[in-house]
């Protein structure tokens, strides 16, 4: 097993296991796809290129559970609520 999926870390990141396991699965059949990495690596392993993704901020679900790439700039986190609308 990749030790990135033993850290508790990645989990957070992303929301919790559930969350972690369907963007990992969602970005592997992108890949899968012809999508290309977001990050340099020295491998073609698309779980490896997946979780550095992950860990380097470069994909995130959305509220709808779609993978989105994360626009330089754009905060890192749950999106804020605005409840002043509310």
């Amino acid at each position: 097993m990749l030790e990135e999926l033993l850290d508790e870390q990645i989990v957070k990141k992303v929301g919790g296991r559930f969350k972690l396991s369907t963007l990992i699965q969602k970005r592997m059949v992108a890949l899968m796809k012809g999508a290309r990495p977001l990050v340099n690596l020295d491998t073609q392993d698309r779980m490896k290129i997946v979780l550095q993704e992950i860990l380097q901020d470069k994909i995130y679900l959305d509220m709808d559970q779609n993978v989105r790439v994360r626009v330089p700039g754009e905060p890192v986190g749950p999106p804020e609520f605005d409840f002043t609308q509310l």
